[in-house]
């Protein structure tokens, strides 16, 4: 999760347990960005590897001393009970490591007793949705409706906060819940991998052997099953000498383009990806290679490699709009 959402879930949290006291709601609130503080570490996190990023911070132990660290400092800084400034401040922490481990990014709750990892992986580790919620959320409750609007209204923007994030995490466990039976369906190997969108998943199978890469992907979407796929494209790792002179077909342009696009990303090495070819009007084909998690607004990260007609090839990096993207854009995919 992004460091706004950690810290305004926090604050959510700590106004469920203590209502509308500021002192503590910023006591919590600082507290569930406090654990991402690790990435000061990284000098020395490379001596001492429980202090990296996702290391001690993101442990209940980590949290704990924080808390206790608060509860000293707190009734310094703004009256109020140490104890009360303990417990918004452990439960913020704690909020920060059971987000983490919501997504793909796993945390060791029980370091330095147990390496053993939390790792839901019902969400992405940066999500823009969530993002752009919290953002124009601290945005409206510190600028716009601070000492501006009646009380009440306050109250109504917390509550509807928090029924959001509720909804949003209650959706994604759905969802995980629910594609466990699509994954066996595709077979040993497969991964979930959720989108930006809270109700739609991408199940991915990579087969790497005698030199090929072979990727499957569906698209499942809560409530619909799956509405794309499976669809599968692959290439071999290092060019065939033998293809050359003008493109065959798709399945030529495939293997002609893969390890050129692999040699131009290392995103597509880092990645699961797919391949689209197109036939060109004027001849030759266009074949796209793109990231099936490096992806946002419809874009995803990859290359085009164009075929001219007589199969002489130009690579291009940047962002792509994938074939079934569009489709759903026009209304005309499943």
């Amino acid at each position: 999760m992004d460091l706004f959402t950690h810290v305004l879930v926090a604050y959510l949290v700590s106004f469920g347990l203590v209502g509308f006291q500021p002192s503590y709601l910023a006591a919590g609130a600082i507290a569930g960005g406090l654990p991402d503080g690790d990435v000061f570490f990284f000098p020395i996190a490379k001596r001492f590897p429980i202090l990296r990023h996702h290391g001690i911070t993101h442990s209940l132990l980590g949290v704990t001393i924080v808390a206790t660290a608060g509860a000293f400092v707190g009734p310094r800084l703004a009256p109020g009970s140490p104890l009360v400034y303990f417990a918004v401040m452990e439960a913020g922490g704690i909020a920060h490591i059971l987000m983490d481990g919501f997504t793909h990014f796993s945390v060791p709750p029980l370091l330095p007793f147990s390496d053993r990892r939390l790792e839901v992986d019902a969400d992405r580790a940066v999500n823009f949705l969530t993002l752009a919620v919290s953002v124009a959320s601290f945005y409206l409750l510190l600028g716009v409706e601070r000492n501006h609007v009646a009380f009440w209204v306050y109250l109504d923007t917390v509550y509807a906060l928090m029924a959001f994030f509720a909804a949003y995490f209650a959706i994604r466990l759905a969802g995980r819940f629910l594609i466990h039976r699509v994954v066996g369906e595709m077979g040993p190997g497969t991964v979930p991998v959720p989108t930006s969108n809270p109700f739609a998943w991408l199940l991915l199978r990579e087969v790497r052997a005698a030199g090929r890469v072979t990727t499957t992907f569906a698209r499942f979407v809560l409530g619909r099953g799956v509405t794309i796929g499976p669809l599968s494209a692959g290439g071999p790792v290092d060019a065939d000498p033998s293809r050359v002179g003008p493109v065959k077909d798709a399945n030529d342009a495939l293997e002609r383009s893969y390890p050129l696009a692999r040699r131009a990303t290392s995103v597509l090495d880092e990645t699961y990806h797919f391949g689209e070819a197109t036939p060109k009007a004027s001849g030759g084909w266009s074949v796209v290679w793109y990231s099936l998690e490096f992806t946002a607004f419809g874009r995803a990260a990859g290359t085009r490699v164009d075929f001219g007609p007589d199969g002489t090839s130009q690579v291009h990096r940047g962002w792509v709009v994938p074939s079934w993207q569009r489709s759903r854009a026009r209304g005309t995919a499943p």
